[in-house]
């Protein structure tokens, strides 16, 4: 029997390719996106897929239309924000409407249409820049950007609401998602498209620093996976759950991992450190095991090869010439 999924932020990257995944294991989806980063182009390549699909352009911040979106529903996927750490510097107090005061109205609107769970999109930047090999839910949080800080209150929000009304929350901190569809263009665009996009033009990608911190870059396939997997898993109501991959790159090193994909020779560009950023971030994923049942099912290296692939691709459809075979 298909179950009804609202998927909040649904035109973003994250948020269609989870809408896709639910719609092609035949489930009943919602969505909901004001476009303000978000691609008329996702909804569109959603609906050309066949299944049962709604959506509403509109945003979280509107608790009368969260309301009637929300009625009926079984579970809700809440993934709309206000993404980047460098735009929440800029934007601190936007940031704070989006994130906090936003998922404020999700769970208010999840807990009067008697939802069975919210899965709630966290953020690893909860953790800061604190030392030691790997991030772990036992760690204190503490968030060094405006992004970081508003994304850490969604989930204690969450989890209040879990104690206070019993309302079934669960937060995933997601680690640098990567994947097809992610915006390259943006100014706060994630480092892997951003790179490709450049490099596929002949141009050197501009990195941060020197180039020797570290991220847990996670394929989007894994995302998906751990997000339908955290609205079922009855050990997970109410935690904060860690979901990445487990490993680690170096900037440096996804360049080079680029160049050879790519068959080119573009050093990085080195430019200064921006405020916010931090030096290294990998998960702890164990907990994403042991409550979950989580194991990543696309590594690191494939992942990048089929996001290569797929900007590749865009670009020959386009009708465009990139410097690259």
């Amino acid at each position: 029997m298909p179950q009804t999924y609202v998927v909040t932020g649904a035109a973003g990257f994250i948020g269609s390719h989870i809408a896709e995944r639910l719609l092609r294991d035949g489930q009943q989806v919602r969505v909901v996106d004001n476009l303000l980063t978000g691609k008329q182009a996702h909804l569109d390549y959603l609906q050309s897929l066949s299944g049962d699909l709604s959506i509403t352009i509109g945003s979280i911040t509107d608790l009368d239309a969260l309301n009637k979106l929300f009625r009926g529903a079984d579970y809700v996927i809440h993934l709309a924000a206000l993404p980047s750490v460098p735009r929440s510097v800029a934007e601190p107090l936007e940031t704070h409407a989006h994130c906090v005061d936003g998922t404020l109205k999700v769970l208010i609107a999840a807990r009067d249409a008697h939802v069975k769970r919210v899965v709630y999109a966290a953020s690893s930047s909860a953790y800061g820049d604190q030392p030691g090999a790997s991030k772990n839910e036992g760690m204190s949080p503490a968030p060094i950007s405006p992004y970081g800080a508003a994304k850490l209150t969604g989930e204690f929000y969450a989890k209040a609401f879990y104690h206070s009304y019993g309302l079934e929350t669960v937060s995933l901190r997601f680690f640098n998602v990567f994947g097809p569809r992610q915006n390259p263009d943006s100014t706060y665009a994630a480092a892997i498209p951003k790179f490709i996009k450049l490099m596929l033009n002949g141009e050197r990608p501009p990195v941060y620093g020197d180039g020797t911190q570290s991220r847990d870059f996670t394929y989007i396939d894994n995302v998906a996976h751990g997000a339908l997997l955290a609205c079922a898993a009855a050990a997970a109501k109410g935690e904060v759950i860690n979901l990445a991959s487990g490993g680690r790159v170096f900037i440096n090193d996804l360049v080079d991992k680029l160049n050879i994909l790519l068959h080119t020779k573009l050093p990085p560009a080195y430019v200064p450190q921006r405020p916010g950023d931090i030096l290294h971030s990998r998960a702890d994923i164990s907990k994403a095991r042991d409550l979950l049942a989580y194991e990543p099912l696309v590594g690191f290296d494939e992942g990048l090869r089929r996001t290569v692939d797929w900007f590749r691709e865009q670009y020959r459809q386009a009708g465009k010439h990139p410097s690259v075979r």
